[in-house]
């Protein structure tokens, strides 16, 4: 196991900046995820730790090594920072078979050919390939191909492991399956592991932490269950959860009043700015009867979903999106009041984006809860409960 230091780290290219002073500190045996959209800076941050890729500023740290720092003019070639890496596009030979291709991280290695040997048979016995070890590549599934590149990697037992994407060119069932199993090895491995995404699911499900990028910066770094509940900017908040989190802008009215004409909200302190973002996760929204601190608000839509119902309601321009049990009982183009669970808002400032207040998390239902399948009711209240 492996301890990662990133200190400050620069990338450009051309004109533009894909990494800004990047500082980050991996601890060692953790399953760390690198999430954001496209061209925020993951993958260039990933290449520069496997030195496929060199920084312009900044120092990187492995176990106490420094592998690169442009300050003391040190750049450690790939091949001697003792990392394992597994591609998005897999990277087997074409020409060579499932136990060729395996064997190759361990030819460069000039390991002795009976453990060699060994350690291929109980990596492929593993995985489940050992009675596919005299196929080609083209003769394999995606889901195959995929466990062959992570035997290759498991062969030559890397203390870091290095994944870009490696799921994306598999369909949703593989997927599942490949998450479990990767996390069943790093865990069995203890390998200190940098696994890039911008599949949230992935990030959600596999990390002991997130860091979640946008144009060259990190913009949180925390447990899946933190990020979820109390991201630390709107960007954050928007782009993590699956529907997407209620972002009402509102307006000081008086007190802890906030209002945006459609709605009223009291959130019971008073923020130091006069115009917020409420962030609302769609299971903390409370509907059913009218009660002091609800808006009447129309259903629009109905999504069902399996265990769960997706609900749209609109009122005025506002537009808000609950998450309920599958039987609901609503229909589209009912009335139903709606109100807002307080202690889980997140409560931002509209000018900045920043968060201005955490919630309180104690006592409140947990990510896994939140979303796990319903017997039809949740924790959401519904109309004639």
């Amino acid at each position: 196991m492996s301890k990662i230091e990133i200190r400050n780290l620069v990338k450009r290219y051309g004109q533009a900046t894909a990494l800004n002073k990047v500082s980050l500190t991996i601890e060692s045996g953790e399953f760390l995820v690198l999430l954001g959209p496209s061209g925020c800076g993951k993958t260039t941050l990933l290449r520069c730790l496997a030195g496929l890729e060199t920084p312009d500023e900044g120092e990187i740290v492995i176990d106490d090594h420094i592998v690169y720092s442009s300050e003391k003019k040190v750049l450690v070639p790939p091949g001697k920072r003792n990392l394992g890496m597994v591609f998005q596009s897999y990277a087997l030979w074409p020409h060579m078979t499932v136990r060729d291709n395996v064997k190759f991280g361990l030819d460069v290695l000039h390991t002795p050919k009976d453990v060699s040997n060994q350690r291929i048979d109980q990596v492929l016995a593993d995985i489940g390939l050992a009675h596919l070890d005299e196929r080609y590549p083209s003769e394999l599934s995606g889901g195959q191909q995929q466990r062959v590149a992570l035997a290759r990697l498991l062969t030559t037992k890397p203390p870091v492991f290095l994944m870009d994407e490696p799921l994306s060119n598999l369909d949703a069932r593989l997927r599942m399956d490949m998450r479990v199993e990767l996390k069943r090895i790093q865990g069995e491995t203890g390998a200190t592991t940098v696994y890039v995404t911008h599949d949230q699911t992935e990030a959600m499900t596999m990390s002991t932490r997130v860091v979640v990028m946008k144009d060259g910066d990190i913009q949180q770094v925390s447990p899946p269950g933190l990020v979820y509940r109390q991201p630390e900017n709107v960007f954050v908040a928007e782009f993590i959860g699956m529907p997407l989190i209620n972002l009402t802008e509102l307006e000081h009215v008086d007190g802890s009043l906030f209002s945006n004409g459609d709605i009223t909200l009291n959130l019971g302190w008073q923020p130091d700015v006069a115009k917020i973002v409420v962030g609302a996760r769609p299971e903390d929204l409370k509907l059913g009867p009218a009660r002091k601190d609800s808006a009447e608000f129309t259903v629009t839509a109905l999504l069902p979903n399996g265990p769960e119902t997706i609900v749209q309601m609109t009122r005025g321009t506002t537009v808000l999106v609950a998450r309920l049990g599958h039987e609901t009982g609503l229909e589209t183009g009912q009335t139903i009041h709606v109100s807002f669970e307080t202690e889980a808002l997140n409560v931002y400032d509209a000018s900045t984006g920043a968060m201005v207040r955490r919630p309180r998390t104690q006592g409140l239902p947990s990510l896994t809860k939140s979303i796990a399948p319903a017997t039809g009711r949740n924790r959401n209240e519904l109309v004639g409960t």
